[in-house]
Order: C-alpha cells, then sequence, then structure tokens
C-alpha cells in the first residue's frame, strides 16, 4: 500500500512539474512579431572602456498575457548579457493566450 501512494506522489510530482514547465518554445520571428514596445540595450560603460565586444543571447519566457515573466542570461559575455537581460525585463509583449518562450540574440559592437 505505501509503495502505491509513493508511486502516485511521484506521478503527481512529475505531471506538476511538466505542467509548470510547459512554455511553447516559438521562433524570434514570432517572438517579434508580437512586440508592443522594445528598445535596444544600453552599452555598459565597462564594457566600452574594456572594449568588451561580441554576441549574447538570452532565454525569454512571456506569460499568456503578453507579461515578461522572466528573462535568463545565454552565452555571453555577463556584463553584456546582464545589459541584454535587463533590457528585455522592460519590453511589452501583446497577448498571445499562451506562455512562450524563445531565445533573443543581441551583438553588441564599437
Amino acid at each position: 500500500m505505501r509503495n502505491r501512494f509513493m508511486q502516485y506522489g511521484l506521478l503527481a510530482l512529475a505531471l506538476a512539474a511538466t505542467a509548470l514547465g510547459q512554455n511553447k518554445k516559438i521562433s524570434v520571428a514570432e517572438l517579434m512579431a508580437n512586440v508592443a514596445s522594445k528598445s535596444a540595450p544600453e552599452y555598459p560603460a565597462a564594457a566600452k572602456q574594456l572594449r568588451v565586444q561580441g554576441t549574447v543571447e538570452v532565454e525569454v519566457f512571456i506569460s499568456e498575457d503578453g507579461k515578461v515573466e522572466k528573462v535568463e542570461a545565454g552565452s555571453g559575455n555577463p556584463i553584456l548579457t546582464r545589459a541584454a537581460v535587463e533590457c528585455v525585463k522592460q519590453w511589452k509583449f501583446k497577448p498571445s493566450g499562451s506562455a512562450v518562450q524563445a531565445t533573443l540574440s543581441f551583438n553588441f559592437k564599437l
């Protein structure tokens, strides 16, 4: 009996984890078609001074009502990535009716 409860408990946890992580992965083109307002990231002063350049990627998670729920740093220089993450947090999207996620790339060049 205890074993059965443990199996159901693990199944419930697995289902809950799956439901929580259900964001539809979309292309950048699809994401950009739903942008209501956006701005470009500011080039960090420290990065300019050190002449740091490069491409960074961030993962953006958008709720069904168009709000930016979370932005995670992906690849790239941490100084530049931080600037991109902070910028994307300010973006606004049109409601889509479902939670989505996409990977954005930013090219920082002096």
